[in-house]
C-alpha cells in the first residue's frame, strides 16, 4: 500500500490565510505589514524565489518592498541599505536573498539585520533564542516542517526522528526544534561523516532528508510505516522536460512511497511551507511592533 502524500500546498494555504486575517486586523489599526526583499544580482533560482515571496505577500494583503541591486554592488553599499531598512519604521521584516555574490560576506549582512526584523531567523540572536527556547523568529523551512507534522497529526512525542543533513539553514535548527517539549522527539543527525547512514535511517519513525543530494534516500533505507519528509530540491537533467531538467528531492519518491506511511513530494511538499512561514513571521513582526509601549 502506497504512502499518503502530504499536500504542502494545502497546509501552506491555511497558514497564509491565517496570516491574511491577522494582516487585515492590523490594517484596522493603521498598520500595513511590510517586508523588504533585497536581491543582489540575477541568479535565476533567487529571482524565482523572490517572485514567489512577493506573490504570497500580495495575496496576504502585505506590502512587499522589492529592492534589486546589481551583482557588482559593494558590500559596504549593501550594509548601508540594511542600516536604512533597520531604521525605517514602516518596514517590519528584512530579507536579503541568499546566496550573495562571492565578494559579499553573507555573515556580515546577516548580523547587520536588526533581530526584530530578522524574519528569516538567521541572525545569531535569533538562533540563540531558538536554542534556549526564548521567543523569537524561527527559520522558515525547519519551522514549516514542524507545522506540517502537527497538521498531519504525526505522533512526535517519544518518536525517533533522524535528520540527514547538518546545514545551519535546515538540519541543525530542525534537530533543535524536534527536541522542544511541544514536539518531544529523540533526534539523530546524520551527515557526510556518518558511517552506514542506513543503520540510522532504518530506525527512524520520522525520517527527514535535507542533504542536498538527489535521491539519496532509497526504499531499502526506510523502515516500513515511517513518515518521510523530503526537504531537498535538486535539478536533474531530463531531455524530455520542457526546460531540459526537472526537480527531484533527496528521497527516491517512487520507491520510498511504497514503504512509508506518509511522504512529502517534490515539488509541492516542504517548499510551499517555507514561504508560508515567512509570511507568518512578517505579520508577527508587525504585531510585536504594535504591542510595544
Amino acid at each position: 500500500m502506497s504512502a499518503t502524500c502530504i499536500d504542502g500546498k494545502e497546509i501552506a494555504l491555511r497558514v497564509r490565510q491565517d496570516a491574511a486575517k491577522r494582516t487585515a486586523a492590523l490594517k484596522t489599526q493603521g498598520v500595513e505589514p511590510c517586508l523588504a526583499v533585497v536581491l543582489v544580482g540575477e541568479d535565476p533560482a533567487s529571482v524565482s524565489y523572490v517572485t514567489g515571496k512577493e506573490k504570497a505577500l500580495a495575496e496576504a494583503g502585505m506590502i512587499g518592498r522589492d529592492i534589486r541591486l546589481p551583482a557588482t554592488t559593494p558590500e559596504s553599499e549593501l550594509l548601508d541599505l540594511v542600516s536604512r531598512l533597520n531604521a525605517d519604521p514602516s518596514v517590519h521584516g528584512i530579507l536579503v536573498q541568499l546566496p550573495l555574490p562571492k565578494h559579499i560576506r553573507e555573515d556580515r549582512i546577516i548580523i547587520a539585520i536588526d533581530p526584530a526584523k530578522d524574519v528569516d531567523g538567521f541572525h545569531p540572536i535569533s538562533v540563540g533564542n531558538m536554542v534556549i527556547g526564548r521567543p523569537g523568529f524561527l527559520p522558515c523551512t525547519p519551522h514549516g516542517v514542524i507545522v506540517m507534522l502537527k497538521e498531519m497529526r504525526v505522533v512526535t512525542t517519544g518518536a525517533h526522528a533522524v535528520v540527514v543533513g547538518r546545514s545551519n539553514l535546515v538540519g541543525r535548527p530542525l534537530a533543535n526544534l524536534l527536541t522542544r517539549r511541544d514536539v518531544n522527539a529523540t533526534v539523530t543527525i546524520c551527515h557526510t561523516g556518518t558511517r552506514n547512514i542506513a543503520e540510522h535511517t532504518l530506525r527512524a519513525d520520522i525520517l527527514i532528508a535535507a542533504a542536498g543530494k538527489p535521491r539519496l534516500i532509497t526504499a531499502d533505507m526506510v523502515r516500513p510505516g515511517a513518515v518521510v519528509i523530503d526537504v531537498g530540491v535538486n535539478r536533474v537533467e531530463d531531455p524530455t522536460a520542457k526546460k531540459g531538467f526537472r526537480l527531484v528531492g533527496d528521497v527516491d519518491f517512487n520507491s520510498v512511497k511504497e514503504v512509508a506511511s506518509l511522504i512529502t513530494p517534490v515539488p509541492g511538499g516542504v517548499g510551499p511551507m517555507t514561504i508560508a512561514m515567512l509570511i507568518r513571521n512578517v505579520v508577527e513582526a508587525a504585531e510585536i511592533r504594535v504591542s510595544r509601549p
